[in-house]
């Protein structure tokens, strides 16, 4: 008798229900009116500190200097109302000087952000470094940033003096502190070594967070020191380097102390944005230059905007705008997944 052989129907998977998307907690009105409390103080100091003095000087703007009025033949005990002359006039004869130290604030700028940005990447890759007596060189290259921008100044123009030790380095006799080109590079040089520390110092705090293993994956795949530069190195670090080269952008923007101490007042080699609101104000002439202080205000307020609507998305970390990922730099999450 033939035995009959049944094979059982596959089992059909089962089937496990979806779980339902989470919904995002809606923020109620007690945690807004909490978040508005807590965040209240910051916003009375930054409209005491930023929007008040910016106001008065928009307003103290629209008014000329005292003199004498022609329809009485008297000194006016008052500043005149003149609208908006003190803004037209910077495109006339008697804006000459506006846009010398315009030209000037701009070109210490992009000649010291670029050059501390290059000395200060390379100080962070030294500082990084494991060797013996690092804490001594970490110390020795902080130290000029430590140094207040007025003692700055003096030691720096007691070297760019005539008998000083930049004459007798160069065997040349250069009169340093006096008016021509060799005064925007005694600026510079001082400017420099001030403040490349401090791009130093932010960007090897981003080194000190990237994860061994990066550079040990690049090693392995035989990336070379400097591949393991452009394809590790500067992609983890730029959010830092973004945001050190934005604070140090605005900074030299309002550049003051260090060349009116260095190379003197109404230089007009080095006279910028601020040394000339400062030069009108010292001679009572406070409508041109709270003017030349609200231009000053627009520039650095374009210049900050502009940073973070091109760089923006790189200095908060986000690669998806970015170019392409390096393969040994670590995934998400959803890459791994995926």
């Amino acid at each position: 008798m033939a035995t009959t052989h049944t094979t059982a129907a596959p089992r059909a998977p089962l089937s496990v229900p979806a779980k339902p998307p989470r919904r995002q907690r809606k923020a109620t009105s007690g945690s807004g009116r909490l978040a508005a409390l807590l965040i209240s103080p910051t916003l009375l100091v930054l409209m005491i500190v930023v929007l008040y003095p910016t106001i008065v000087a928009l307003k103290d703007s629209l008014f000329g200097t005292p003199g004498l009025d022609p329809k009485t033949g008297f000194v006016r005990d008052t500043d005149p109302f003149v609208g908006t002359e003190n803004y037209t006039a910077i495109f006339g004869e008697a804006g000459a000087r506006f846009w010398n130290a315009f030209w000037n604030t701009t070109f210490l700028t992009v000649t010291t952000v670029a050059l501390e940005t290059v000395i200060g990447v390379a100080m962070a890759l030294i500082m990084h470094r494991a060797f013996q007596g690092r804490a001594l060189v970490r110390a020795s290259i902080l130290v000029p940033w430590a140094v207040p921008t007025a003692v700055s100044g003096l030691l720096w123009r007691w070297i760019f003096n005539s008998d000083g030790i930049a004459n007798a380095v160069t065997g040349q006799h250069v009169l340093w502190t006096t008016e021509g080109f060799h005064a925007k590079v005694a600026v510079i040089i001082a400017d420099v070594w001030k403040t490349a520390p401090f791009i130093g110092l932010l960007v090897l705090a981003g080194l000190q967070v990237i994860d061994k293993s990066v550079y040990e994956a690049a090693r392995i795949d035989g990336a070379s020191a400097l591949r393991q530069f452009r394809h590790v190195t500067l992609p983890l670090v730029k959010p830092a380097l973004l945001v050190a080269v934005l604070f140090r952008t605005l900074d030299a923007l309002r550049m003051f102390d260090l060349p009116y101490i260095l190379i003197g007042a109404q230089k007009t080699s080095v006279e910028t944005l601020s040394m000339l609101a400062q030069d009108q104000a010292a001679n009572v002439r406070f409508g041109p230059a709270a003017a030349y202080a609200v231009i000053l205000f627009i520039y650095v307020f374009l210049i900050a905007l502009a940073f973070v609507r091109l760089l923006g998305a790189n200095v908060v970390g986000d690669d998806d705008a970015g170019p392409k990922r390096s393969r040994w730099l670590p995934r998400r999450r959803t890459e791994v997944a995926a």
